[in-house]
């Protein structure tokens, strides 16, 4: 799927919720969607620091050692 057909498709998506749905129902959808996004977009900042020290060969604890100087 191309860029624009997906942003049609969530703009599609979105028109039929808040077309079938309460104002109170889509306040919830849009506050729990938000979060979903955050919690993703931090499990995959987590496996890619997790990654990129395992490529590094630091562990947690030589990064903090060397943080604290």
């Amino acid at each position: 799927m191309q860029s624009c057909e997906l942003a049609a498709t969530i703009t599609a998506i979105a028109c039929a919720i808040a077309n079938n749905c309460s104002e109170e129902e889509v306040t919830i959808m849009a506050s729990a969607f938000n979060q979903l996004g955050d919690t993703l977009a931090t499990i995959l900042a987590q496996e890619s620091f997790i990654n990129a020290q395992k490529d590094t060969g630091k562990s947690q604890k030589e990064c903090k050692k060397n943080v604290e100087g």
